[in-house]
């Protein structure tokens, strides 16, 4: 068993529309505040957290960490000693063996004196937002970089030493088009980054767009969003494009090329331990969850206070824990071993895959039961029926 951990970089240049995380746009003046909040975090997360009622088990700290992540936000518009501190912090800490140390980064934020500083961090994966390779697109959204940012940074990466890529597409930016999105996916394709990430875009109310949208307005260019029809069909053209150009499916936003499946986000999927740090962060033991405020300037006097920043926290009932077993588990390619689960849980789950076999959603190959390939686009059905 191993650990992984989070640290949470709440700063962006600018708010895109259709983002719907606890992220702000600040002055740098307040970075190195916050960088300093979470080393204390990290440093005395043990006492802050027996404070608020978690229970760590007994050998939880002791747990190599192999994987961080450094999520956002813009992580990268932190200036290198500030991400050295926290790294430190962990090392410090916990006891490290580093496979894996992700980097978020927005590519008009690289240049070729922090990639090779990044490297001598120990930073060897940077998980690219790209989004699109349309400029109108890009626009639309809010997004800061254009497709020639891209193509400037992404050879500085390689220059420094970072072998390890992942790009973001979205399916369902206003102005895309099926036309638009397959000449993203030739230009990804072309420059050929280790991982890819396919998301639809999300329309709840914690976004401007997609509180346009569910509102029926105008504002952000929410009429020019493609339909569901489009965007699930985008989907299909990438997950088949993807294969055809030797990237697995290892998850169902997910695609890798051989041996460079993210194992921090597999952590995630498959329930294993992880400590988030920062505003915002969640965590988990395998028997609580918990989450940090997300508010930063509160976090940070939280944190100066002598504080704990958690303001959410759950225990896991074995209802929910094997609901998570079955909606995680459900949404990596591989599937899920039923009757390993019947066996922890002391529960039959007949009941609930049947109708979804019949439905044509689930597909079983003896005891391991997984979504369709065809039917990955229309998952949430699964999952609705599977949670009733």
């Amino acid at each position: 068993m191993s650990l992984g951990v989070y640290i949470q970089v709440p700063f962006c240049q600018t708010k895109c529309t259709y983002c719907n995380f606890h992220t702000s746009v600040v002055s740098p003046a307040r970075f190195a505040p916050y960088a300093s909040a979470v080393q204390t975090e990290i440093h005395e997360f043990q006492t802050r957290l027996a404070s608020r009622g978690v229970t760590l088990p007994g050998s939880f700290a002791s747990l190599p960490v192999d994987t961080v992540y450094f999520g956002g936000g813009t992580p990268s518009l932190l200036r290198p000693a500030q991400l050295a501190g926290m790294l430190n912090a962990i090392r410090r800490v916990f006891q490290a063996d580093f496979s894996e140390v992700t980097l978020e980064a927005d590519p008009e934020t690289v240049d070729a004196e922090k990639a090779d500083a990044w490297v001598a961090l120990g930073i060897n994966r940077i998980s690219f937002g790209v989004q699109s390779f349309s400029d109108v697109e890009l626009k639309a959204a809010g997004r800061m970089h254009r497709t020639s940012d891209v193509h400037r940074a992404l050879p500085i990466l390689r220059s420094a030493g970072i072998a390890n890529v992942s790009f973001d597409l979205i399916a369902g930016l206003p102005y895309q088009t099926r036309e638009s999105w397959q000449s993203s996916l030739r230009e990804l394709i072309a420059l050929s980054p280790e991982h890819v990430s396919i998301y639809l875009l999300e329309v709840d109310d914690g976004s401007r767009l997609g509180s346009e949208l569910l509102s029926q307005g105008t504002r952000y260019s929410a009429s020019a969003v493609p339909t569901d029809e489009v965007m699930a069909d985008c989907y299909e053209v990438a997950r088949l494009a993807l294969a055809a150009c030797g990237y697995e499916q290892y998850e169902i936003s997910n695609f890798a090329k051989p041996g460079f499946a993210s194992k921090h986000n597999r952590k995630y999927w498959r329930r294993e331990p992880y400590l988030g740090f920062g505003a915002g962060a969640h965590s988990f033991s395998g028997f609580q969850r918990w989450a940090n405020r997300a508010d930063s300037a509160a976090y940070v006097q939280a944190m100066a206070a002598g504080y704990t920043p958690v303001e959410q926290l759950e225990d896991i009932s074995a209802a929910q824990a094997i609901d998570e077993e079955l909606f995680l588990g459900l949404r990596q390619l591989e599937g899920i071993d039923l009757t390993r689960l019947e066996r922890a849980y002391g529960t039959s789950l007949e009941p609930r895959f049947a109708p979804l076999e019949a439905a044509g959603l689930i597909e079983r190959a003896g005891s391991v039961a997984r979504l369709v390939p065809d039917r990955l686009s229309i998952s949430n059905e699964a999952f609705v029926e599977l949670m009733r």
